[in-house]
């Protein structure tokens, strides 16, 4: 008979081992006599095995017909080692764009300070008359200070 409202789930019950399944080494997973130095040999064996076999077989008519989809090729990981060091990338648009924007910038920036451009004339005329004045207050000043 089912106790409570719920259902149970269906892959079962929970199966907890005893503490004297576990001293005697009759517990599901494994037995106590496993080691794990022979796992290790049991996966050496298997992936020998492995090795020899040259050919999986293929699902349904895929061996038999050649298919040049390119979606369908899996992409070959390049090593550094094997990278062709000589080969020249070409830049995207945008990084074109980019560095011809930053070059663009840098030359205009050398200009300002050269004082070629018509942004640092302004700039240096009007430095020109604030430090005029600035002189000209300094000496009002000085003049008051001795007059007095």
């Amino acid at each position: 008979m089912v106790r409570g409202k719920f259902k149970g789930k269906p892959t079962g019950r929970r199966h907890f081992s005893t503490p004297e399944e576990l001293i005697a080494g009759t517990t599901a997973t494994r037995p106590r006599t496993f080691s794990q130095e022979e796992a290790a040999e049991n996966v050496e064996e298997e992936s020998e095995e492995e090795l020899e076999e040259p050919s999986e077989k293929q699902k349904g008519t895929l061996g038999l017909i050649e298919i040049n989809n390119p979606n369908l090729v899996k992409p070959k990981n390049l090593k550094a080692k094997d990278a062709d060091i000589g080969k020249i990338t070409e830049l995207s648009r945008r990084e074109r764009v980019e560095i011809e924007k930053q070059k663009a910038h840098e030359r205009h920036m050398k200009l300002q300070e050269q004082g070629k451009t018509e942004q640092s004339r302004k700039d240096l005329e009007r430095l020109a008359l604030i430090r005029k004045r600035r002189a000209e207050a300094a000496r009002k000043r000085e003049e008051d200070k001795a007059a007095k």
